[in-house]
């Protein structure tokens, strides 16, 4: 079936599920938004103890989602990661020592005889909660905004700043993502938590947090996408592969792609009808409008950075060292052996639907957390 379709053809096809992926890292980032909460929304140690075990149960699902992710992307296009991770070690490295403190924090927080004491990991997840986001954002805006390599005829790269990949801090669109990102997280923790929490107060003090969230995480999100569509862009030619600057070409990408704006707008206003729902009904199902908006938003931008002849990881130093779908895949074989693989995936979303259903066929009681019912306490 994949030997009929054309190498180009199967680098779209994998930039679309990266681009899925990624969408969907972004949406389960609610359990790092539910940790940078933890001494807000929790006054007393059982109500903390019923926010981390909500958050608990679904960690691995972003752990997993995440490796998943890289492990996908640096399989199908290995020149980005050769270039990125070899270069901008410092960013990549910061951002994987977040998931691996708060991996450590879940197994042990509970623990008897922990020698760190609990709130020596509530702290590493709250870390993990703060950074996590930012740092994914912040990272994934170099996608729009470009890094400093440049790349021999042998594909080998060079970095071209000390900084080793943290001075994408320094460029406000990114750090404007980064920011955004870091409050949709915590604006999908509280709908979470308003699902999946039976508990009067915690839901009283999650639709009030719910406002103060949306509102940062609006001007930030405004900031980013308005940005976004005035710049100018990083576009190669098909033919000649030559890169050169296009005025509005993120811009001009959403309207020769309407499908993608039509998803990009669908996206925003079920995001904003979770959250409208939620705060003047007293929805618990917010989740579900924002997470699936979530989804629908950051696929379509994903797919504006890699397709219509983009670059999706421009080089800043060099223009003709900008990575695109492309130059930097792997070989049609590969990605043949890979695209078989990749029709497991439908069967994995169902699983991970189902173990999601399984794990809150219950909402979580401050009697549970108590010890008056049974159950696993984290």
């Amino acid at each position: 079936m994949f030997e009929q379709l054309s190498h180009l053809t199967l680098q779209h096809y994998w930039w679309a599920i990266i681009s899925l992926l990624a969408a969907l890292l972004v949406f389960l980032l609610f359990v790092q938004g539910g940790q940078s909460l933890i001494y807000e929304i929790a006054k007393n140690r059982n109500e903390r103890t019923m926010i981390m075990n909500a958050l608990g149960r679904k960690w691995e699902f972003t752990f997993t989602t995440l490796v998943t992710f890289g492990g996908a992307f640096f399989a199908s296009f290995p020149l980005f990661y050769s270039t990125s991770f070899g270069g901008a070690y410092w960013a990549w490295m910061a951002l994987l020592f977040c998931f691996i403190i708060q991996a450590v924090s879940y197994e042990y927080r509970s623990k008897p005889k922990n020698f760190l004491g609990q709130k020596t990991f509530d702290a590493f997840l709250f870390a993990n909660g703060l950074l996590g986001p930012i740092l994914i954002g912040v990272v994934v805006g170099t996608f729009f905004n470009g890094a400093e390599f440049s790349v021999s005829n042998l594909n080998a790269s060079t970095w071209q700043n000390q900084a080793r990949g943290l001075e994408a801090v320094l460029n406000i669109n990114n750090v404007a993502l980064g920011l955004a990102v870091f409050f949709l997280a915590r604006i999908l923790a509280l709908l979470y938590f308003m699902n999946s929490i039976e508990h009067k107060i915690l839901f009283d003090r999650s639709k009030k947090l719910l406002v103060y969230n949306t509102i940062p995480f609006l001007i930030f999100f405004l900031v980013f996408v308005i940005r976004l569509v005035l710049k100018d862009g990083y576009a190669y030619n098909p033919e000649t592969m030559v890169v050169s600057m296009e005025p509005f070409k993120y811009f001009m990408n959403l309207v020769q792609m309407p499908v993608v704006l039509i998803l990009f707008l669908a996206g925003v206003l079920a995001v904003l009808w979770g959250i409208i729902s939620s705060v003047l009904k007293d929805q618990t199902r917010g989740i579900w409008w924002a997470g699936g908006g979530t989804i629908l938003v950051v696929f379509s931008l994903m797919l504006i950075a890699g397709y219509n002849n983009t670059c999706y990881y421009p080089s800043n130093y060099n223009l003709q060292s900008s990575l695109n779908i492309v130059n930097s895949s792997s070989s049609k074989f590969t990605l043949q052996t890979m695209s078989y693989v990749s029709l497991a995936v439908p069967f994995v979303l169902a699983y991970i639907w189902y173990a999601w259903r399984a794990i809150n066929t219950k909402k979580i009681t401050e009697g549970e957390m108590t010890g008056k019912t049974e159950g696993h306490i984290y």
